[in-house]
């Protein structure tokens, strides 16, 4: 138990220090393995190398589609002319609510949450540089619209982690709509605001958007 836990609080160190989780995550494995009294070669054989690969066999498919439709969203400049329209509609000044907004109705309409981030991340992009808003701030706002509430708080949302409690709890995906509408929206407001509060905290600061010094597109 305490080996678990040490596991994932030094999981989330390093990742969030920027170390590669390629190796960050066997590291942190072994470190649950010898805490709970596994020998290491056979935690890696039998135990994390089988859970990486069903892992791997299961999404891989979604990562590698997902990332090639929003490379394609960016290089043929999909993703600009919907950014532009989008500016048209809510204005430069609610860039993040178009991202939030554009993430809630695609993992309510049932798209996966991963194959969200790919394609939101070239859209976010074009609407983030419009608005001349840091780039601090956009994995904040397509988390808020991916992973909050159209995953577990609005009523009937065919995310799998409203789904799967159902078989345990003998409920319906609808489940306490009254307070899941409520949880909602206080989730919606309340992450809009605060990413709002520092995106004016880093424009006070000069921190604007800047270029990635690794993107390569079409003009």
């Amino acid at each position: 138990m305490y080996g678990i836990i040490l596991g994932l609080v030094l999981l989330m160190f390093l990742a969030y220090r920027g170390y590669s989780i390629l190796w960050v995550a066997p590291v942190c494995a072994l470190v649950v393995g010898l805490t709970g009294g596994l020998e290491p070669v056979e935690m890696y054989k039998e135990t994390y190398m089988t859970g990486l690969a069903g892992y791997l066999k299961s999404w891989f498919p979604v990562f590698m589609l997902g990332a090639i439709f929003g490379n394609l969203m960016d290089y043929t400049g999909a993703a600009k002319s919907i950014a532009r329209w989008l500016t048209q509609k809510l204005g430069p000044k609610r860039a993040i609510i178009g991202v939030v907004v554009g993430c809630g109705v695609l993992t309510y309409g049932g798209i996966s949450l991963f194959v969200v981030v790919f394609v939101m991340y070239p859209l976010g992009l074009e609407l983030f540089r419009e608005a001349n808003i840091t780039r601090k701030l956009l994995p904040g706002a397509i988390a808020l619209g991916s992973f909050t509430f159209t995953m577990t708080a609005i009523p009937g949302t065919p995310q799998i982690q409203n789904i799967i409690p159902t078989s345990y709890y003998g409920t319906s995906p609808t489940a306490a709509p009254v307070m899941g509408i409520v949880a909602a929206v206080l989730m919606f407001i309340l992450g809009v605001l605060w990413l709002q509060y520092r995106e004016r905290k880093y424009t006070a600061a000069g921190d604007v958007f800047t270029e990635p010094k690794n993107r390569q597109g079409i003009e």
